[in-house]
């Protein structure tokens, strides 16, 4: 797409502006109703296709095929995310009422940051051709961790701070509790951080990782960096609503680090066929309306066998605590039965 300066301008404003939005509506601290987080993460999703639709009427189906294989993506890496999130919140014992602002907060973080990325991926691709071999390369190592992952239930372990963050800790300070949502008071003299601001640089520096895999796995998709930009803003604006919209079907999503996998490890390999082409090898190319189609058919089946998975186990714990209540119940009618002497 022939992007124009103006066009970047108008796009960035228009974001602000929603983000803005956001930040007023989430203002005040709140425990969010699934109510609440169901309609906002329709909105964001019904302003997402919206937008693809505007670029399919300007730029064709070519860009607006890449702009939602490349949201979809980043959506559902965002909602394996989410675990993380979780952790985070539950090892900082983050009050429910506070947890929509530490998320406003880290998905402003993770904008600025994803920007700074993409526009050095961009930099890095438009020299170097070369570096898709090792975007490509990355992806299949992700998958493969990812999978190693999933086996090791990586994802019930407990949140382990970076070395940044208790750098910055020892640095500065920490108040022994939260203080509504002040990030910064006076303690004995000295200036210190609240338990909120460390939540959300936790989250933050989080985020730096999470693009690391994300942003050479859209850039597989699309090489357009304002794609590239809008793709990953709308995925991540709508990832707070997201947050408390599926936080109990999170442990239910039990296929979901393996789906991921596999399409990182696609996306990964179609990275190396393209390069491979631009190097002058002559290899099949996977088309746009393939990977999208491939992308939203492995979340499918992964959504679909993970609740069933679910399903089938919560049954089984179900049959095997009855079982238990039931030689509980037998064990205890024999213990009080009475012996042979004493009904003599």
């Amino acid at each position: 797409m022939n992007v124009t300066l103006t066009t970047w301008l108008l796009t960035v404003v228009a974001l602000c502006v929603l983000v803005g939005v956001d930040f007023f509506i989430g203002r005040k601290p709140h425990d969010v109703s699934i109510k609440e987080a169901g309609i906002w993460s329709a909105v964001w999703i019904a302003l997402a296709i919206a937008f693809g639709l505007v670029i399919l009427a300007v730029g064709g189906g070519r860009p607006a095929g890449e702009f939602f294989a490349g949201f979809i993506t980043e959506k559902s890496l965002s909602v394996d995310n989410l675990f993380v999130f979780v952790l985070i919140m539950a090892k900082f014992a983050v009050p429910s009422q506070y947890q929509q602002r530490v998320l406003m907060v880290g998905v402003l973080m993770a904008l600025v940051l994803r920007a700074v990325f993409i526009a050095a991926g961009a930099a890095i691709i438009s020299t170097f051709s070369w570096v898709f071999y090792l975007f490509g390369a990355f992806l299949i190592y992700t998958a493969w961790k990812l999978v190693e992952d999933a086996r090791k239930g990586s994802h019930e372990e407990e949140y382990e701070e970076n070395r940044l963050l208790k750098a910055v800790e020892k640095r500065f300070g920490v108040a022994d509790r939260y203080h509504g949502t002040k990030l910064w008071i006076e303690e004995n003299g000295r200036r210190v951080m609240t338990p909120m601001l460390v939540v959300m640089l936790a989250i933050g520096s989080t985020d730096v990782l999470f693009a690391l895999d994300s942003i050479p796995a859209i850039y597989g998709l699309t090489e357009d960096p304002y794609i590239v930009f809008t793709a990953n803003a709308f995925a991540l604006m709508g990832l707070r609503q997201l947050y408390f919209l599926i936080g109990g079907l999170l442990k239910k999503l039990v296929h979901l680090s393996y789906g991921l996998s596999i399409i990182l490890g696609f996306i990964g390999v179609k990275l190396v066929l393209h390069a491979l082409h631009e190097s002058g090898v002559h290899v099949p190319e996977i088309s746009i309306p393939f990977s999208l189609g491939f992308i939203v058919l492995v979340l499918a089946v992964t959504t679909v066998t993970s609740l069933w998975a679910s399903k089938k186990q919560q049954e089984k714990e179900a049959a095997e605590a009855a079982e238990a209540a039931g030689a509980a119940d037998t064990g205890g009618a024999g213990d009080d039965e009475p012996t042979t002497s004493q009904r003599v």
